[in-house]
């Protein structure tokens, strides 16, 4: 942010015409000290600072529909703004691809009733809404033509490494910025095994990636396309903040079974926020086994959780030689997030 706060100073932009609009997608608003982490004092206290709700009636125009059909409903103070420059980090993601580019206004600053079909099992369950592909991903093509519609003048993304620092700068136009960027970061973070592991230990990076079981189920999708069908795959995570968002804990626990939960899906009237994440751990159920370890969630609420729960993650390592031999072949991925793990193809 501010090296483009001090260009926009120094092409004559007076801060009282900058608003930085915090792009939330469909999750709770930046404020307080998370809203300083991310900003800094100084911006914070300086400029115009606005969040994104995209639940709120009003806050929305309607641009009409994408080619597929979908409804778009974009935040009205991005769209009434005569200079529109979006920002974002490119990293493996687990729907679309990698995030960045197209993905700051959506979701960013998308309606929950375009988050509804952009969420939706019509797109989720397509086997190229995946980690790593941009090809043929539905969920990428849709988020492009949606934002392209709510216009972009200026795209920056920047990439990082696991110390957090930037390895990258991608900036202009919003869709060559981000394939390159996502090129990019594709070099920097794959790697390919020969053949599929009988199992796989993962973590979701740390702080802040791992604070709850909704972030640590990122590690999760690393982790499944390199483990062979009906393997095993170890999740060590803090959860320092628990299992997540009230509709996202709600959701697990009234949840009995995962195959009719996603079936439950193509009702529209089942939507319920952060529904997407029980579905990616329900895809990554109907691989592999997985356990689990944190300190973070007390272990009956772990028991819930579609998981082996662990005491401790030597508990798992153990259970995985017990079951597999002496002979298994292990994968272990220390930052599963960072990491965009795939099988070498024949």
């Amino acid at each position: 942010l501010p090296p483009i706060l001090e260009t926009l100073k120094r092409a004559g932009i007076p801060r009282e015409k900058i608003t930085i609009l915090i792009a939330t997608g469909i999750h709770r608003p930046n404020v307080g000290e998370e809203l300083e982490e991310m900003v800094g004092r100084d911006i914070m206290d300086t400029y115009r600072i606005v969040n994104h709700f995209s639940q709120k009636p009003g806050h929305h125009t309607y641009l009409g529909k994408t080619r597929n059909g979908t409804p778009v409903h974009i935040d009205k103070t991005y769209l009434e703004s005569d200079l529109r420059i979006t920002t974002g980090l490119i990293e493996p993601h687990l729907m679309a691809g990698y995030s960045g580019g197209r993905k700051a206004i959506c979701p960013g600053v998308a309606s929950v009733e375009t988050m509804k079909v952009m969420h939706g099992p019509e797109l989720m369950e397509h086997p190229k809404s995946a980690v790593g592909i941009l090809e043929g991903n539905p969920f990428h093509i849709e988020a492009t033509e949606i934002a392209l519609m709510a216009g972009v003048d200026f795209n920056l993304n920047v990439a990082i490494d696991k110390h957090r620092q930037i390895t990258g700068v991608f900036a202009g136009d919003m869709v060559e910025s981000h394939r390159v960027g996502a090129a990019c970061v594709e070099k920097q973070a794959k790697v390919t095994l020969p053949a599929p592991a009988d199992a796989v230990v993962v973590s979701s990076a740390g702080y802040p990636l791992d604070t709850t079981f909704y972030q640590a189920i990122k590690g999760l999708l690393t982790a499944v396309e390199i483990v062979r069908q009906g393997g095993s795959i170890l999740l060590v995570a803090a959860c320092s903040e628990g299992i997540g968002s009230k509709p996202f804990t709600d959701l697990i626990f009234k949840t009995d079974d995962l195959t009719a939960f996603v079936q439950g899906l193509y009702n529209p009237a089942n939507f319920v926020i952060d529904q997407w994440q029980l579905e990616e751990l329900a895809k990554v159920a109907r691989k592999a086994d997985i356990y689990f370890y944190t300190d973070g969630i007390p272990y009956h609420q772990r028991t819930k959780l579609f998981v082996h729960p662990l005491k401790s993650g030597q508990e798992g390592i153990d259970e995985i030689l017990a079951r597999y031999g002496e002979d298994v072949q292990i994968a272990v991925i220390p930052e599963g997030p960072y990491v965009l793990a795939q099988l070498e193809k024949a």
